[in-house]
């Protein structure tokens, strides 16, 4: 070998372990266990039965809330979140509100419903039964009304009962040994409120169920007294000459003058102060004022007129019982004249006729206790009867005639086999605001 070929051998070399050491290493594999090949001098390799173990994947980890990460905005999502669902009762859903053309021509109407209670009775007092919406005849005016409603239900009542203290003390007792046939008169689903009235009007308890509330009421009523019954007193120190030293008056300037003094029975107010409250009761109920008086009203702020017309707009029927002059035939038809300055002997009939209701004269104790039976069941058991009327901004009075057919009684002509009880007008009430 020459020396020019030895030193192309080194340089060879040399070469090769600058390649082998510039090389990038080998990321080491990780030794698997792979089966020989088959062979025909060796048995086969056996493979293990059960399978490696395998690691557990680890949970995927939770988003924190939006409120623990303040000053960050919320990562917008790839689906739209559900909607929030509230569940309403039964006919409380909210109706969306009207575009502004179907606002502006909502219509309003009001509507004027006329409730008539009726009692109907035969020429021996006896209530008529049976009756159907086709045997009434309701007039306005003159105006025959199409009936809308039509019950012989009874119906529960608010009941304003007045007691007259102004009588005499003789009349007040024996009305007051009739109490327990006038609670007995109720029903469990009636609600009772009781007045006294003489010279001023007192309220003794509201509104309320039959219970031990009205039984102690009615006890405390016994302990009350009426006026006198003697005279009125003309003479003496008390007389109304004034003071007096040996039958002579002290001041000879003053004339004697011996006139009784009016003693006032304030009726009317009486009446008005149970309407007012009456007015406020549930419309459902049947509302009564049940009075028990002699029927004299004398020095009241409120006129007839202006009760009536209360009585009238609230549908408020007015019955009584009369006792004393009231109860007695003839003196009762002259006490009905209101004499100028005198006031009304017995304004009762005036109030019941107009409001529908009756007047029971009665005088004894056991005539009495019969007439409060009679006049809350007549009540009670009234045909109602209903229609719209025409509905006008006026207030005015208005006239109501209520007829019945019967087949043994002449239709319309003629005077009829049956006595009708219903109120004669009404006013109308003014429209909602």
């Amino acid at each position: 070998m020459t020396r020019r070929q030895a030193w192309g051998g080194c340089k060879a070399a040399l070469w090769l372990c600058l390649v082998w050491t510039a090389a990038p290493a080998q990321p080491q594999q990780p030794q698997q266990d792979v089966p020989d090949a088959p062979s025909a001098t060796r048995p086969p390799q056996t493979f293990p039965t059960t399978p490696p173990p395998v690691k557990p994947e680890a949970p995927p980890q939770e988003k924190p809330p939006e409120d623990s990460q303040p000053g960050q905005a919320p990562q917008p999502q790839d689906t739209a979140p559900l909607p929030k669902i509230t569940t309403v009762p039964t006919g409380g859903e909210t109706k969306p509100p009207g575009s502004a053309a179907e606002e502006l021509f909502t219509l309003t109407k009001t509507v004027n419903f006329v409730s008539l209670p009726v009692t109907v009775k035969d020429e021996s007092g006896h209530l008529v039964g049976g009756l159907v919406n086709t045997d009434f005849t309701v007039l306005e005016d003159g105006v025959k009304q199409k009936l809308t409603f039509f019950t012989s239900d009874p119906l529960p009542l608010s009941v304003a009962v007045i007691f007259d203290l102004g009588m005499p003390d003789v009349a007040v007792q024996k009305v007051n040994e009739t109490f327990p046939a006038l609670e007995g008169a109720f029903s469990q689903f009636d609600e009772v409120a009781t007045y006294t009235y003489s010279g001023t009007v007192s309220k003794m308890t509201d509104f309320s169920a039959v219970s031990k509330r009205l039984t102690a009421a009615l006890n405390e009523l016994k302990t009350k007294h009426g006026r006198n019954n003697g005279p009125p007193i003309m003479g003496g120190p008390l007389g109304p000459q004034g003071p007096v030293v040996n039958g002579r008056p002290v001041d000879p300037q003053v004339p004697i003058v011996y006139t009784p003094p009016k003693e006032s029975r304030v009726l009317n107010d009486a009446i008005l102060r149970a309407a007012l409250d009456l007015s406020k009761r549930d419309r459902a109920r049947r509302k009564m004022i049940f009075i028990i008086s002699d029927g004299r009203e004398l020095g009241s702020n409120a006129s007839y007129s202006d009760v009536l017309k209360v009585l009238l707009s609230n549908a408020i029927q007015v019955d009584a019982v009369g006792v004393e002059g009231a109860a007695i035939p003839i003196y009762s038809k002259l006490q009905k004249l209101r004499l100028p300055r005198m006031g009304y002997g017995d304004i009762l009939p005036k109030y019941a006729s107009a409001s529908g209701g009756q007047v029971f004269p009665e005088f004894s104790r056991t005539a009495i206790e019969e007439a409060y039976t009679r006049a809350i069941g007549d009540v009670r058991n009234q045909y109602t009867l209903g229609y719209v009327a025409r509905a006008t901004p006026s207030s005015a009075y208005r006239e109501i005639e209520v007829r019945v057919a019967r087949p043994d009684c002449e239709r319309y002509t003629g005077p009829s086999c049956v006595r009708v009880f219903a109120k004669d007008g009404y006013y109308p009430l003014p429209p909602g605001r």
